[in-house]
């Protein structure tokens, strides 16, 4: 493994693995609350929707193909976090979904706000690019950190969520509600800390 690979792999992985990237953290928490390990197809696809929305405008606006207004994407990741929550409390109840696993709401609504994810993570991974040959490889070894980073906060939240519903007998749904109560707080007050003169 090349050191430039290795290097922004590390740098992809600890921009979401850190408490500072929590706005990050807390939408993968609100966005895999529903689910439990056995439906571990869901998590997946659902989590690869959401890679597929973050990789594409995390290249494009890294790659100034496209241009953003940073206010407004810094106010819209609290929002998706906010909109997820909402989901999440219209579904607690359902112990079993059905329907297709690739093909749903949840996993379109993923792709959608991975978009705007994916602006965030190029804000800072902008400061960091060279100017040399290498900027392809190393906005994919940057993703590819991200998504390593992501997929640990990922078991960890099934983990957590296995010992609190299996070993201390929580209730599924006292989980789901929890955890969307608490994300949605915390996306409340990031919603109200964003400077709105800028954004309009």
């Amino acid at each position: 493994m090349s050191s430039v690979f290795y290097t922004y792999l590390q740098l992809g992985f600890h921009h979401i693995f850190n408490l500072q990237a929590y706005d990050h953290m807390v939408f993968v928490l609100a966005m895999c609350a529903l689910y439990t390990g056995q439906e571990w197809r869901r998590i997946l696809a659902l989590v690869t929707s959401f890679t597929l929305g973050h990789s594409i405008t995390l290249a494009l606006s890294t790659l100034e193909v496209i241009k953003f207004n940073t206010a407004l994407i810094e106010l819209l990741i609290p929002v998706t976090i906010l909109l997820t929550c909402v989901y999440n409390l219209t579904q607690m109840d359902k112990n079993k979904r059905k329907g297709s696993v690739v093909f749903s709401w949840s996993n379109f609504f993923a792709v959608a706000f991975g978009l705007i994810h994916g602006m965030g993570f190029s804000n800072y991974l902008k400061s960091l690019l060279g100017k040399g040959e290498n900027i392809v490889l190393e906005l994919f070894a940057f993703n590819v950190g991200i998504e390593l980073g992501q997929l640990l906060i990922v078991v960890l939240i099934l983990v957590v969520s296995a010992i609190l519903v299996n070993a201390f007998r929580v209730a599924r749904r006292d989980w789901v509600l929890g955890v969307s109560a608490a994300a949605g707080a915390i996306a409340l007050m990031l919603i109200l800390d964003q400077d709105f003169s800028a954004i309009f």
